[in-house]
């Protein structure tokens, strides 16, 4: 039960992940959804998906508590920038987006001239609580390896010189930086992104990347070492049904994300 008042929520994007989150947002007394934000041609499909919600192409300046996104990494600019710098917090979950250069400081340079904050939730990744934490005392070394069906793949880079339908065995898709692997799969290396953040840094993280048909999952997998020891986390995610590049994991870290910020016990 939530012993704070109910946060006024805009959600930025109506996709896989935005529908999910209004989904489970539902009957949520301390959390309210009233208004969701997308692109002007999209308004009849949100407003179809949402009947008699606000629909807007634009956060209102007013009546807002928390500005929520889940609409990819130019919903970032347009919407997420200019509420900061006006003084609303804001959850943000395509944290690929801060592997742009200069990005990550533009983000923490609107909150700061909004005197609020902004979140990156982890999303599809565990463990990042122990990865901060670690940062503190020293790392020596990250690395992530994302392994995903071969049809999560589709759409990206992976595609160039292979047909991903015909491969047999697991297949190196990338290996390189987190900056790299951000920037060339914004959709599928978010987890990168978020690793990176927590740790090394985007050009000191190493990622390799694997298209693998015998996996129906989403597999994460994430070392460490440095001054408090090491750890290797693998996690296996189910894919969101409605979209295969993104695991369901995304949308409840953002829930808990959300939750976290009205109970009176966080965790």
């Amino acid at each position: 039960m939530s012993a704070l008042p109910a946060l006024r929520i805009a959600l930025v994007g109506c996709g896989a992940i935005g529908t999910s989150v209004l989904e489970l947002l539902k009957g949520d007394a301390a959390l309210e959804v009233v208004a969701i934000v997308v692109p002007a041609e999209g308004v009849a499909a949100a407003q179809k998906v949402a009947p008699g919600m606000r629909v807007a192409s634009s956060v209102p300046a007013d009546g807002i508590d928390l500005v929520v996104e889940t609409a990819g990494h130019a919903a970032i600019e347009e919407h997420v920038l200019p509420a900061l710098a006006r003084g609303t917090p804001c959850v943000v979950a395509s944290v690929g987006a801060l592997s742009a250069a200069g990005f990550a400081e533009k983000l923490e340079a609107a909150a700061i001239a909004g005197k609020t904050q902004v979140q990156l939730i982890p999303g599809a990744i565990g463990a990042i609580d122990a990865l901060a934490a670690a940062r503190i005392g020293g790392l020596d070394s990250v690395r992530y390896t994302g392994r995903k069906p071969p049809q999560a793949w589709k759409g990206t880079p992976a595609e160039q010189g292979r047909d991903l339908d015909a491969l047999v065995q697991p297949t190196v898709i990338f290996e390189g930086s987190a900056r790299e692997a951000a920037l060339l799969y914004p959709k599928n290396a978010n987890v990168a992104a978020t690793v990176s953040l927590a740790g090394l840094g985007l050009d000191r993280t190493q990622v390799r990347l694997i298209a693998d048909p015998a996996t129906t999952e989403n597999v994460h997998t994430v070392e460490a070492e440095g001054a408090f020891g090491s750890f290797e986390l693998t996690m296996r995610n189910k894919p969101l049904a409605a979209n295969p590049k993104t695991s369901a994991l995304t949308v409840y870290s953002a829930v808990r994300a959300l939750r976290n910020r009205v109970a009176a016990l966080a965790i």
